[in-house]
């Protein structure tokens, strides 16, 4: 006998296999095109967009489904220019004194710098952090925090391209100042910063961005 309450399958739409094909086709033509944006403009993305795209993070699976996660959605001015102001020092400092040079040879191509005046043109930040206590007093901890999150995010990503909003994800270190700005506790992580808006008209893509391997070299079958 099951030791835990149960729900029926919520069953799939009844589909051939042709036309799952078709879906998962579509799909990837949809999610192959996007990239990471670096100039947005100040046009508003209504604050239903973000909840959706919440919303669908929220249903990511995660380790014992304890929901490892919280995003803090950030719209003002004035958090958004603190956050500025703390990641360009940050990130100032990592180019100048910690970065190796094998990585700012990697990412050279991409024409990164310290430089972020996105983080308070984008009408939308989205700080994810990662919670590695529980709520509950009985249960202390989370399992497999970092995986969950990172799928959460991929979910919350992928939303957000289907909506037509353009992403960026920042990950400046250390990120301590995100727990400052956003009043999170000290237990929990921020992972990184998710920038989303549209595009300003002067957007440009690194080429070396849209270079992806291809299925042979991210792949094998047994």
């Amino acid at each position: 006998m099951a030791e835990h309450e149960a729900l029926p399958w919520q069953p799939y739409p009844e589909l051939n296999d042709e036309a799952r094909i078709a879906r998962a086709r579509a799909f990837l033509a949809e999610i192959a095109t996007r990239r990471s944006c670096r100039a947005f403009g100040e046009r508003p993305v209504p604050r239903e967009v973000i909840e959706a795209a919440l919303r669908a993070a929220g249903s990511a699976p995660s380790g014992a489904n304890r929901q490892p996660w919280h995003f803090c959605a950030i719209a003002g001015a004035e958090a958004k220019a603190a956050i500025r102001v703390a990641a360009e020092e940050e990130e100032r400092h990592f180019y100048a004194n910690r970065a190796p040079r094998s990585w700012l040879d990697a990412v050279r191509p991409l024409g990164t710098h310290a430089d972020k005046p996105f983080l308070e043109t984008a009408p939308w930040l989205i700080a994810v952090f990662a919670r590695r206590l529980a709520d509950e007093e009985a249960v202390p901890r989370n399992y497999y925090v970092t995986e969950s999150v990172g799928i959460a995010t991929g979910i919350l990503l992928a939303t957000l391209h289907a909506a037509g909003i353009a992403t960026l994800v920042h990950t400046p270190r250390p990120m301590r100042f995100l727990n400052r700005v956003c009043r999170r506790p000290d237990s929990e992580k921020a992972l990184m910063l998710i920038v989303a808006g549209h595009p300003a008209p002067e957007a440009m893509i690194p080429a070396a961005g849209s270079m992806k391997k291809p299925l042979e070299e991210i792949s094998s079958w047994l």
